[in-house]
C-alpha cells in the first residue's frame, strides 16, 4: 500500500466537451495504467464506459480509477460536464483533495465550467488548470486566461505556455526549465522531446516567466525574500508554487492538445507535486454523539471514519463507493453506519478502474475504494469503527426541476417498472418518484431532459421496458407575500381514542432561496423545570412536527412550501385531553389556514441561459429567446461570435432548443442551467 503521503484523490472538472475524459485517457495511457487510448468520438473512452455515454460522446456518471505516475498513486474520477448531472460532480469533489479544471482553447470559460468551479470553491479544493484543444482553429490561449480571471475570481498562473495555436500549434514551453517540449508522434506522444530555447522563443517566453515569478512572489511572502534577493532555484519555485495552491492564492495553468497528445505529462508532474495528498488539507469535521464537533486527521492508525458518496445496486447487491478519512479496514470487519444505528459486515473490497474492479484485502485512511456488504448504504452517510460513532457532514442533495408521468403498459410490466424506479432512486439522490393512486402512474421527477431521457433508455437496455411517458411538466413550489396568524382546535375521537390539541401560530415571508424557519415564540418560561410543567416536550415536539409536515404540501398545488418563516406563539394544554396526535393535527389545520391568508403564490423553475451565436442570427435569437419569457441581462463578444445569457421560466422552454437550432441555421449554442425557484 502507498504511503498516505504519496496519495493525490483528484478529479477532472469542466464543461461539457471541453475534454476530461479525453484527458483522462491520456493521462491513464502514459501512466501505463492502460495500453492502447480509446476516442471519446469512437465510442471507446475508459472512462466512459456506459453504453449511453458511448452513443452520446458525453459522460453521464463519474469514474473512477487509480494509476501511478513517478512515485505517487493517483486516485482520479472523471466527473460529467452537462448540468443535468451536477449531483455527480458535488458528490466528487465532496471527497476530493484536488482538482483539474480542464477549458476549452476555443470556448473558454463556459457556464457549467463556473459552476463546477464555484462548487470546488465551496468545497475548498485546491486546482490547478489545463487550457486543451490548443489545435483548433480559433484557439486563444490569453483570452482564457483573461477569462478565468474575470469569471472565475481566481489568479491564473501558466506554467507551460504553447508553440503557436490552432493550425500552427507544435508543442509547449515549460517555464519553470526554460525548456521546448515536444510529444513524439511515433509513440503518441509517449516520449517527451525537451530541448534548450532558441534565441526568438526565449525572447517569447521571457515576460511570462517573469509574470509567473512577480505573481508567486505575490503570493508566497517566502518566495518574496528570494525572489528579491535573486537567489532561488527550480525547487523553490516548486516549492513557493506548492504553497500557493494549497492556498488557493493562485491556479497554476498548463496547456496542450489531449487529442493531439500533446501537454499531457507535465500535467501529471504537477498533479504530483502541486495538488495535496490528504494529510495536506484540513481535516473534516465530524458531529460527535453530544453535539459537538471534532476534526477527523487523515490518520491510518486513528479509528476508522469513513463516508458514502456513491451507490450502485448490481445484481440486488449495493456497491458503495467510500473515502476513507481516518483509520482501516479489512474483509470481513463489522463497520457501523452512524445515520442509521445499525452495523454492516464488509463483504469486498475493490480498487475501481471505471468498470472493472480490483480487489483488495483491506482499505486505509486516503484510500477511495468500492465495498460490498453494506446493505444499510445510502449516499452521504458515515461509516465508523464500531464504539466510535460520529457523523460527517453529508452530501447536498439538488431538488429536481422536471416531472415525467410514467404508465406501464400491464400489470408484469407494472412490478418491473417499480423495481427499475426504487434502483434508480437508490443510486441517484437527485431523483424523486411518487405513484398517483388514482391512475396508478408513477411520476418521476429529475434535474432536466437529458437526466430523465438517459434514464429511460437505462430503463430500456436494462429492464427490457418501455413505459408510456407523458409530457414533461416544471416541479413548482409555493410561498406566500405577506404575514398572517390562525389558531386551530382539534377535537375529535381517532380508534376511539379522544384526541385534543389546539394551536396559535404566525407566519411571515423570507427573502428568496433563504430556506423555511421554524421557531417557538417567547410563550414558555425560560426556565426549563417550569417550561416542562406547562407543556411537556412531547407535545410541543408534536406540534413543531405538525408544521414541518404541513410546509410539504402547500395550498394553490400541493407542491412544497419554501422561503417562510413560521413561528410557534402558544399551544394550549388541557390536562387530560390534550395529545401529541392532537397538537400534531391542530398544528397542520392552523399552518394550513396562515398561509391561505398569507397570499400564497407559486414559484417556478428559472433557468440561466447562455446563447452562443454568429452575429448575423443575433436577431432571430433574441426574438426567439424573448418569445419564451427570457430576460436578457449580458451580451458579449465571445471567440468572433456573440455570447446572449439571461434567465427564463423552465416550461417556457420546452422546445426553444430546436426553435433555436432552425432560427439560426444549426449555428447558435445552448446551455440551460438551473438557477432558482421565483415568480415567473
Amino acid at each position: 500500500m502507498p504511503a498516505i503521503d504519496d496519495i493525490r484523490n483528484i478529479g477532472i472538472i469542466a464543461h461539457i466537451d471541453a475534454g476530461k475524459t479525453t484527458l483522462s485517457e491520456r493521462m491513464l495511457f502514459y501512466s501505463r495504467k492502460i495500453h492502447r487510448m480509446g476516442e471519446v468520438h469512437d465510442g471507446a473512452a475508459t472512462m466512459d464506459y456506459l453504453p449511453e455515454e458511448q452513443e452520446r460522446g458525453i459522460t453521464i456518471t463519474s469514474a473512477c480509477t487509480t494509476c501511478q505516475w513517478r512515485d505517487k498513486t493517483i486516485n482520479l474520477i472523471d466527473t460529467p460536464g452537462h448540468v443535468d448531472f451536477t449531483i455527480e460532480v458535488e458528490r466528487s469533489l465532496r471527497v476530493l483533495d484536488g482538482a483539474v479544471g480542464v477549458f476549452c482553447a476555443v470556448g473558454g470559460v463556459e457556464p457549467q465550467s463556473e459552476t463546477v468551479w464555484r462548487q470546488s470553491e465551496g468545497f475548498r479544493v485546491p486546482k490547478i488548470a489545463f487550457i486543451n484543444k490548443l489545435d483548433r482553429i480559433g484557439a486563444n490561449f490569453e483570452a482564457v486566461l483573461d477569462a478565468m480571471h474575470s469569471r472565475l475570481q481566481c489568479n491564473p498562473v501558466p506554467l507551460t505556455i504553447p508553440q503557436g495555436q490552432g493550425e500552427d500549434f507544435t508543442g509547449v514551453i515549460d517555464l519553470l526549465t526554460e525548456e521546448s517540449l515536444h510529444f513524439d508522434p511515433a509513440d503518441q506522444g509517449s516520449t517527451v522531446l525537451r530541448s534548450p530555447l532558441d534565441e526568438e522563443t526565449a525572447a517569447f517566453a521571457a515576460p511570462w516567466r517573469e509574470q509567473m515569478l512577480e505573481k508567486l512572489a505575490e503570493s508566497d511572502e517566502t518566495f518574496l525574500e528570494l525572489w528579491m534577493e535573486g537567489n532561488f532555484d527550480r525547487q523553490d519555485i516548486l516549492a513557493a508554487l506548492r504553497r500557493a495552491t494549497l492556498a488557493r492564492s493562485l491556479t497554476p495553468v498548463f496547456c496542450g492538445s489531449a487529442l493531439r497528445n500533446s501537454g499531457v505529462q507535465p500535467l501529471l508532474d504537477a498533479v504530483c507535486d502541486l495538488l495535496p495528498a490528504p494529510v495536506d488539507v484540513p481535516a473534516p469535521f465530524a458531529r460527535l454523539a453530544d453535539g459537538t464537533e471534532s476534526p477527523v486527521p487523515a490518520d491510518p492508525a486513528a479509528p476508522m471514519v469513513a463516508l458514502v458518496f456513491k451507490v450502485l445496486v448490481e445484481n440486488g447487491r449495493k456497491l458503495a463507493f467510500m473515502r476513507l478519512y481516518a483509520g482501516q479496514f479489512r474483509e470481513g470487519d463489522s463497520l457501523r453506519n452512524a445515520a442509521r444505528k445499525q452495523d454492516d459486515r464488509v463483504g469486498r473490497i475493490f480498487r475501481l478502474h471505471a468498470d472493472r474492479r480490483e480487489q483488495l484485502d483491506a482499505a486505509r485512511a486516503g484510500d477511495i475504494v468500492a465495498v460490498v456488504g453494506l446493505r444499510g448504504a445510502h449516499t452521504g452517510e458515515t461509516y465508523t469503527a464500531r464504539g466510535h460513532e460520529l457523523i460527517l457532514e453529508a452530501i447536498d442533495a439538488h431538488a429536481p426541476v422536471l416531472t415525467l408521468a410514467l404508465e406501464p403498459r400491464n400489470a408484469d410490466e407494472g412490478k418491473v417498472l417499480d423495481d427499475a424506479l426504487a434502483r434508480y432512486l437508490e443510486e441517484d439522490p437527485t431523483l424523486r418518484s411518487s405513484v398517483d393512486e388514482d391512475s396508478a402512474t408513477r411520476m418521476l421527477s429529475g434535474m432536466g431532459e437529458l437526466h430523465l431521457e438517459v434514464l429511460l433508455e437505462r430503463m430500456r437496455r436494462e429492464y427490457g421496458i418501455s413505459p408510456r411517458v407523458g409530457q414533461p411538466q416544471v416541479v413548482l413550489r409555493e410561498t406566500i407575500r405577506k404575514e398572517a396568524g390562525a389558531e386551530a382546535l382539534f377535537d375529535r375521537e381517532l380508534g376511539k381514542e379522544r384526541h385534543q390539541g389546539e394551536v396559535h401560530l404566525n407566519v411571515s415571508p423570507r427573502p428568496r432561496n433563504a430556506g423555511n424557519s421554524v421557531q417557538v415564540g417567547d410563550f414558555l418560561p425560560t426556565d426549563p423545570q417550569e417550561s416542562r410543567k406547562i407543556l411537556p416536550p412531547a407535545l410541543l415536539e408534536a406540534a413543531l412536527d405538525g408544521i414541518r409536515d404541513g410546509l410539504q404540501s402547500g395550498q394553490l398545488t400541493g407542491w412544497p412550501v419554501v422561503d417562510v418563516a413560521v413561528t410557534l406563539t402558544n399551544v394550549q394544554r388541557t390536562e387530560g385531553l390534550t395529545t401529541a396526535p392532537g397538537c400534531h393535527m391542530a398544528a397542520g389545520q392552523a399552518l394550513r389556514d396562515a398561509l391561505a391568508a398569507a397570499t400564497p403564490v407559486t414559484l417556478e423553475p428559472i433557468m440561466r441561459v447562455e446563447i452562443n451565436v454568429p452575429e448575423d442570427f443575433l436577431g432571430p435569437a433574441i426574438s426567439l429567446f424573448n418569445t419564451a419569457g427570457g430576460k436578457v441581462e449580458d451580451l458579449a463578444d465571445h471567440s468572433g461570435r456573440k455570447l446572449l445569457r439571461g434567465t427564463a421560466p423552465l416550461r417556457r422552454l420546452f422546445g426553444f432548443s430546436t426553435s433555436l437550432r432552425s432560427a439560426t441555421q444549426g449555428r447558435a449554442g445552448l446551455v440551460l442551467a438551473f438557477d432558482r425557484f421565483d415568480l415567473p
